[in-house]
């Protein structure tokens, strides 16, 4: 694809590039920030020839500020539970435990079993996020990374949306930085971003009603990152919002990062309408009023996004996600050569897409993400979730067959049947041993 590109300098001679879209990538390339809405904006709605110039632009970016490793990190999603009190309209996953039989809720000895046998297969990090159990006690959130904490000492646990991280603080009756105070003390390494979604109220209102508002995850997020908390940040689109809302939210995780430094990364989640409630025919929001929503972002618009965030964010937050949960490999190879620098985790489970209807599966072992990798003539790097480099692999797609054959596998690389070894959410929702039920919280023990 980068071979196939004209120059950038002759691209932003052709008269089909508009004036505001030169000037921006002449001044971000110089070193300069975008930090108009309106030139975000605009970019974001970029023609054909703007389209391009802007991912050649984007990739240039990347070189400079990341150079041509590409990251990633072994890790393992664990989900403990995907009963909730809330009901948003994005959400496939969550149950609601007056109305379905199939809610689970994992016990902390099986979170914990979990997590050792990603630490035995290779994984740094356990990330753990999950629905809002009804009649929670705040003081298992605590317990659950404490007992992890205690099992692998070394294992970096990543864990807790904003939205969980107050839902706790208000069950325990305390303020959201003592409450966070208490999660790092009992291990708490970093909090996933996620329940961003589109940083503005009216779009919110739309598709989640009642979910975190965007003061609130501010806080949570502000707090997190004095506190010497570091998170990652989010955007799901491609939705019911406009491209002025991505402007918009960007903007605003330029503002923060530039206020904390505490974001170690930038995901962008392409959303999942399949199975997604508010996809479906008849769905209807606040005040019963019907609610428009796009199947999903196009693929265009998929790279458009991630190129014009490195634009906006790079030179604040250097690290890029690709989701390849969202994306597949093959389009995430191609976002990778539009501003992206990181591949995500190896996740051995992962729920929440799969429910909404992603096909991508739910693990990529080390060896698949290195091929990807390599296929770009890039350098894969297997990171901490801070972004700290533990190991540099041969760009070498010889490799490839000596890890194929099991000369470098990891111990992961070597598990035969995925699904079997780990389960699936398919399965999870009908295991009779996890079972929600009113003696939940005995058993969360």
């Amino acid at each position: 694809m980068a071979g196939a590109r004209r120059g950038l300098e002759s691209l932003l001679r052709l008269p089909s590039v508009s004036s505001t879209v030169k000037n921006a990538l002449d001044s971000v390339l110089s070193g300069g920030i975008i930090s108009s809405p309106e030139v975000v904006d605009r970019l974001l709605n970029a023609g054909p020839d703007e389209y391009e110039a802007i991912c050649v632009a984007a990739d240039e970016l990347r070189k400079a500020q990341v150079g041509d490793a590409v990251s990633f990190v072994v890790n393992r999603n664990i989900n403990f539970t995907n009963v909730c009190v809330k009901r948003c309209g994005f959400c496939a996953f969550s149950r609601d435990a007056k109305k379905s039989d199939e809610g689970y809720v994992l016990p902390i000895k099986e979170v914990v079993r979990r997590a050792s046998e990603a630490k035995a297969l290779g994984a740094t990090e356990v990330c753990i996020q999950a629905g809002l159990l009804p009649h929670m006690d705040g003081v298992k959130y605590l317990h659950l990374v404490a007992a992890i904490k205690e099992a692998e000492p070394s294992l970096h646990i990543h864990a807790y949306s904003p939205e969980e991280i107050l839902y706790g603080s208000k069950l325990m009756d305390l303020p959201v930085s003592e409450y966070l105070k208490h999660m790092k003390g009992a291990g708490l390494g970093s909090l996933p971003g996620t329940s961003a979604e589109i940083l503005d109220k009216e779009v919110r209102n739309l598709i989640s009603p009642g979910r975190i508002s965007v003061d609130n995850w501010l806080e949570v997020i502000r707090t997190a990152h004095g506190l010497g908390i570091p998170t990652t940040s989010t955007m799901m689109y491609g939705h019911a919002e406009k491209m002025s809302h991505v402007a918009r939210h960007l903007l605003l995780l330029q503002q923060t990062q530039r206020e904390t430094q505490g974001f170690t990364e930038f995901v962008p989640l392409s959303f999942v309408s399949e199975h997604a409630p508010m996809a479906q025919p008849g769905f209807r929001g606040p005040r019963a009023k019907p609610v428009t929503v796009r199947k999903g972002p196009s693929r265009v618009e998929r790279i458009l996004v991630h190129a014009v965030s490195r634009l906006v964010l790079g030179r604040f937050i250097p690290n890029l996600q690709v989701s390849w949960v969202k994306e597949g490999l093959e389009d995430a190879k191609s976002i990778l050569e539009c501003g992206a620098n990181d591949l995500g985790g190896t996740l051995m489970n992962e729920s929440i897409s799969t429910a909404a209807g992603s096909r991508f599966g739910q693990l990529q072992t080390p060896s698949q993400l290195k091929a990807a990798i390599r296929e770009l003539r890039r350098v894969p790097v297997e990171r901490s979730t801070t972004y700290r480099v533990l190991r540099r692999f041969d760009v070498d797609p010889a490799a490839d067959e000596r890890e194929a054959t099991g000369a470098a596998q990891s111990p992961l690389d070597q598990v035969q049947d995925h699904d079997e070894r780990f389960g699936s959410y398919a399965t999870l929702i009908h295991d009779e041993r996890f079972k929600y039920d009113n003696d939940f919280s005995t058993r969360l023990t």
